[in-house]
Protein backbone atom coordinates (compact mmCIF):
# COMPACT_ATOMS: atom_id res chain seq x y z
CA UNK A 1 0.00 0.00 0.00
CA UNK A 2 1.39 3.57 -0.62
CA UNK A 3 1.37 6.22 1.43
CA UNK A 4 1.59 8.52 -2.01
CA UNK A 5 -1.14 11.04 -1.76
CA UNK A 6 -3.87 9.97 -5.09
CA UNK A 7 -4.12 13.56 -6.37
CA UNK A 8 -0.54 14.06 -6.81
CA UNK A 9 1.72 12.57 -9.59
CA UNK A 10 5.21 11.44 -9.14
CA UNK A 11 7.37 13.75 -10.45
CA UNK A 12 10.20 12.17 -13.03
CA UNK A 13 13.47 10.94 -12.07
CA UNK A 14 15.62 13.60 -12.38
CA UNK A 15 13.06 15.73 -10.57
CA UNK A 16 13.49 13.32 -7.85
CA UNK A 17 17.16 13.44 -7.56
CA UNK A 18 16.91 17.62 -7.17
CA UNK A 19 14.57 16.81 -4.38
CA UNK A 20 16.46 14.33 -2.31
CA UNK A 21 19.72 16.49 -2.63
CA UNK A 22 17.45 19.56 -1.41
CA UNK A 23 16.10 17.56 1.19
CA UNK A 24 19.68 16.37 1.86
CA UNK A 25 21.29 19.50 2.18
CA UNK A 26 18.59 21.53 4.74
CA UNK A 27 18.51 17.81 7.05
CA UNK A 28 22.78 18.32 6.86
CA UNK A 29 21.99 22.03 7.21
CA UNK A 30 19.81 21.17 10.50
CA UNK A 31 22.62 18.87 11.70
CA UNK A 32 24.80 21.55 11.09
CA UNK A 33 22.88 23.62 13.15
CA UNK A 34 21.99 21.50 16.55
CA UNK A 35 26.20 19.75 16.48
CA UNK A 36 27.84 23.16 16.09
CA UNK A 37 30.87 21.18 15.59
CA UNK A 38 33.23 20.33 12.64
CA UNK A 39 34.91 17.99 14.17
CA UNK A 40 35.23 14.62 11.91
CA UNK A 41 33.91 12.38 13.87
CA UNK A 42 30.59 14.42 14.32
CA UNK A 43 30.43 15.45 10.38
CA UNK A 44 30.18 11.52 9.47
CA UNK A 45 27.83 10.96 12.07
CA UNK A 46 25.85 13.86 10.65
CA UNK A 47 26.14 12.42 6.97
CA UNK A 48 25.29 9.17 7.84
CA UNK A 49 22.24 10.60 9.91
CA UNK A 50 21.44 12.55 7.41
CA UNK A 51 21.29 9.86 4.36
CA UNK A 52 18.99 8.14 6.70
CA UNK A 53 16.85 11.07 7.40
CA UNK A 54 16.56 11.73 3.72
CA UNK A 55 15.68 8.01 2.63
CA UNK A 56 13.04 8.31 5.43
CA UNK A 57 11.25 11.67 3.99
CA UNK A 58 11.34 10.31 0.57
CA UNK A 59 9.49 7.41 1.86
CA UNK A 60 7.09 9.18 4.11
CA UNK A 61 6.83 12.14 1.28
CA UNK A 62 7.47 10.98 -1.81
CA UNK A 63 8.67 13.75 -4.19
CA UNK A 64 5.99 15.46 -6.57
CA UNK A 65 5.12 17.92 -9.21
CA UNK A 66 5.43 20.75 -7.91
CA UNK A 67 7.82 22.35 -5.68
CA UNK A 68 7.40 25.01 -2.63
CA UNK A 69 8.75 28.38 -4.00
CA UNK A 70 11.68 28.50 -1.32
CA UNK A 71 12.01 32.19 -2.03
CA UNK A 72 8.41 33.52 -2.07
CA UNK A 73 7.90 31.94 1.00
CA UNK A 74 10.81 33.34 2.76
CA UNK A 75 9.61 36.85 1.62
CA UNK A 76 6.13 36.24 3.89
CA UNK A 77 8.17 35.37 6.71
CA UNK A 78 7.62 39.01 8.10
CA UNK A 79 3.67 38.35 7.55
CA UNK A 80 4.53 34.80 9.75
CA UNK A 81 6.32 36.67 12.68
CA UNK A 82 3.80 39.20 12.72
CA UNK A 83 0.48 37.29 13.21
CA UNK A 84 2.58 34.89 15.39
CA UNK A 85 3.68 37.15 17.41
CA UNK A 86 -0.34 38.82 17.81
CA UNK A 87 -1.58 34.89 18.18
CA UNK A 88 0.41 33.62 20.57
CA UNK A 89 0.10 37.03 23.05
CA UNK A 90 -3.89 35.73 22.54
CA UNK A 91 -3.04 32.48 23.46
CA UNK A 92 -1.11 34.14 26.55
CA UNK A 93 -3.45 36.71 27.66
CA UNK A 94 -6.35 33.54 27.64
CA UNK A 95 -4.00 31.77 29.85
CA UNK A 96 -3.34 33.85 32.01
CA UNK A 97 -7.08 35.46 32.01
CA UNK A 98 -8.89 34.97 35.88
CA UNK A 99 -11.60 33.03 34.07
CA UNK A 100 -10.67 31.18 31.16
CA UNK A 101 -12.61 32.70 28.01
CA UNK A 102 -12.13 29.65 25.26
CA UNK A 103 -14.65 27.86 23.01
CA UNK A 104 -13.15 25.24 21.63
CA UNK A 105 -14.26 23.54 18.34
CA UNK A 106 -13.74 22.88 15.24
CA UNK A 107 -13.58 24.43 11.75
CA UNK A 108 -13.58 22.71 8.18
CA UNK A 109 -11.56 25.60 5.97
CA UNK A 110 -12.42 24.91 2.12
CA UNK A 111 -9.34 25.06 0.26
CA UNK A 112 -8.26 25.43 -2.94
CA UNK A 113 -4.82 23.91 -2.79
CA UNK A 114 -4.68 20.10 -3.80
CA UNK A 115 -3.65 17.35 -1.80
CA UNK A 116 0.32 17.03 -2.06
CA UNK A 117 2.78 19.18 -1.63
CA UNK A 118 1.22 23.00 -1.00
CA UNK A 119 -1.83 21.88 1.10
CA UNK A 120 0.93 19.63 3.60
CA UNK A 121 3.36 23.10 3.34
CA UNK A 122 0.09 25.56 4.07
CA UNK A 123 -0.70 22.81 7.43
CA UNK A 124 2.88 23.14 8.22
CA UNK A 125 2.50 26.68 8.55
CA UNK A 126 -1.02 27.12 9.97
CA UNK A 127 -0.53 24.51 12.44
CA UNK A 128 3.08 27.21 13.52
CA UNK A 129 0.47 29.76 14.85
CA UNK A 130 -1.11 29.08 18.30
CA UNK A 131 -4.63 28.71 18.37
CA UNK A 132 -5.54 25.95 15.87
CA UNK A 133 -4.10 22.91 14.42
CA UNK A 134 -5.05 20.76 11.68
CA UNK A 135 -6.63 18.01 12.71
CA UNK A 136 -8.28 16.47 9.46
CA UNK A 137 -8.91 16.76 6.08
CA UNK A 138 -11.02 15.92 2.91
CA UNK A 139 -10.99 16.10 -0.88
CA UNK A 140 -11.55 19.82 -0.87
CA UNK A 141 -11.14 20.62 3.21
CA UNK A 142 -8.99 20.95 5.82
CA UNK A 143 -10.36 20.05 9.81
CA UNK A 144 -8.68 22.66 12.30
CA UNK A 145 -9.15 22.42 15.69
CA UNK A 146 -9.43 25.80 17.39
CA UNK A 147 -9.67 27.39 20.84
CA UNK A 148 -12.46 29.76 19.84
CA UNK A 149 -14.38 29.43 17.22
CA UNK A 150 -16.16 32.31 18.04
CA UNK A 151 -13.73 34.21 16.62
CA UNK A 152 -13.17 34.33 11.93
CA UNK A 153 -10.93 31.47 11.98
CA UNK A 154 -12.50 30.26 8.72
CA UNK A 155 -11.57 33.55 7.40
CA UNK A 156 -8.36 34.09 8.63
CA UNK A 157 -7.16 30.79 7.27
CA UNK A 158 -8.62 32.03 3.76
CA UNK A 159 -6.51 35.01 3.77
CA UNK A 160 -3.69 33.23 4.74
CA UNK A 161 -3.96 30.69 2.30
CA UNK A 162 -4.18 33.79 -0.24
CA UNK A 163 -1.15 34.71 0.90
CA UNK A 164 0.90 31.51 1.11
CA UNK A 165 -0.84 29.75 -2.14
CA UNK A 166 1.62 31.65 -4.50
CA UNK A 167 4.76 30.39 -2.97
CA UNK A 168 3.42 26.97 -2.03
CA UNK A 169 1.70 26.45 -5.65
CA UNK A 170 3.91 23.91 -6.81
CA UNK A 171 0.64 22.04 -8.06
CA UNK A 172 -1.80 23.73 -9.87
CA UNK A 173 -4.77 25.22 -7.84
CA UNK A 174 -8.32 23.26 -8.26
CA UNK A 175 -11.47 25.69 -9.27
Amino acid sequence: MSMRPAATDPAPAGSRTAAAAIRAALLFGVWIVVDQSAKPGNLLVGVLATAAATWVSLKLLPSARGRVRLGRLLMLLPRFLWQSLVAGFDVARRAFALRLDLHPGFVDHRTQLPRGTARSAFELIASLMPGSVPSGDGPRHIEFHCLDTRQPVAEQLAAEERAYAPALQGERLDG
